[in-house]
């Protein structure tokens, strides 16, 4: 199964972003969202930031990302 996480822009360069996702770090690229800026939350999937997203609906997915992981255990 394949799932975009919600991913805070920390800093843009040109059509590459650095993120954080729940502490963690990574590049993503912006191609897909030019209207993104640093202090948005983006879905990210297989690396690319695939839709600019508000900071509830970040939340609420963070939210439920982490009630799955503790259902899994």
């Amino acid at each position: 199964m394949c799932v975009a996480v919600p991913a805070l822009i920390l800093s843009i360069d040109g059509t590459s972003a650095e993120v954080d996702i729940e502490g963690v770090r990574r590049r993503t690229s912006i191609y897909l969202t030019p209207e993104a800026k640093v202090g948005d939350y983006v879905l990210m999937h297989a690396g690319f930031a695939i839709r600019v997203i508000d900071v509830k609906e970040a939340q609420e997915t963070i939210a439920l990302l982490k009630d799955i992981n503790a259902a899994g255990r």
